[in-house]
């Protein structure tokens, strides 16, 4: 049964002074491949002295440019869509013959198709034992493959949240065995296509309702439901298309997984890209999720 709910997501950025901001790209709308229906989507800027112009970045996402046409002393960025988070099953799909069982190759004209999710960008002591670990393993069928080194770095990785900018290195990640949804999504992409797969970054909204009696008290919804901007990775299968492996949980993404944009590089997957003058920059933010009757 679908259940239909709103999101609502707002970011300030508080300058301690006027401010010019460089042209502004803003990656909060659902992508194009999303399987979540979204029914409504909403996008508000502060403050008013902007212009807004709506494209698609070289990967097919959406992105929205805003140009300040002088100084800010903040910049709120509110997303309010509604959605149906109707079940989904992440297994309903087929996978060519000659890829069912890994490893395998990518047919030629696929392949070169694929050539920027199969770039190879990092290198390290801990991510090269890793990748001779794996291909160690026997031939195996290819969802089992994929299925169980989601696995392997969702128990390898302790999930911190961290506020710092950017992404970690994937051997650091792996030394330190502790990072974000991001570090180790990003992980999870290099050692894809270190053992010739095709992965790419996503990021995007997590969205989770809880089994609450709906007759208890609206209240319960601050407890039972959740969301966060979220980040996972996805492997191309022949015939079944890109596949959302999400790491931090390590289970397949779900109909809660709203991705927002998909990159073969994680800084063109950040919801926000842009400049600031020379300021000190306070950002707060909220993210509140409603089960709507």
């Amino acid at each position: 049964m679908a259940i239909r709910v709103e999101l609502i997501h707002q970011t300030l950025y508080q300058y301690n002074g006027p401010v010019f901001l460089s042209p502004q790209q803003i990656r909060l709308k659902p992508a194009a491949h999303c399987r979540t229906l979204i029914e409504s989507y909403q996008l508000t800027i502060e403050p008013a002295n902007h212009v807004v112009h709506e494209m698609q970045d070289p990967f097919g996402n959406f992105v929205t440019r805003v140009d300040f046409s002088g100084s800010v002393a903040f910049m709120t960025i509110r997303v309010q869509l509604i959605a149906n988070l109707e079940p989904i099953n992440p297994f309903d799909f087929f996978i060519d013959a000659y890829a069912s069982s890994f490893p395998f190759e990518y047919e030629a004209p696929l392949k070169k198709a694929l050539m920027p999710y199969l770039e190879i960008t990092e290198q390290g002591h801990y991510l090269t034992q890793w990748i001779h670990q794996i291909k160690q393993h026997p031939r195996q069928n290819s969802l089992d493959f994929l299925i169980g080194l989601n696995q392997q770095v969702n128990q390898a990785i302790t999930y911190q949240v961290r506020l710092q900018a950017g992404v970690q290195p994937a051997d650091v990640t792996l030394r330190r065995a502790i990072g974000s949804c991001r570090d180790s999504a990003w992980l999870l992409v290099q050692l894809l296509r270190s053992l010739g797969l095709a992965a790419r970054f996503v990021s995007g909204y997590l969205a989770q309702v809880g089994l609450n009696d709906s007759s208890k008290d609206d209240s319960a919804d601050d407890v039972v439901n959740s969301l966060d901007l979220h980040a996972w990775a996805e492997v191309y299968l022949p015939g079944a298309g890109w596949i959302g492996l999400d790491p931090t949980s390590g289970m397949l993404a779900t109909e809660g997984h709203i991705p927002l944009a998909c990159s073969p590089d994680t800084a063109d997957a950040a919801p926000l890209t842009g400049t600031t003058g020379s300021s000190e920059t306070e950002l707060t933010f909220t993210s509140t999720l409603t089960r709507l009757r």
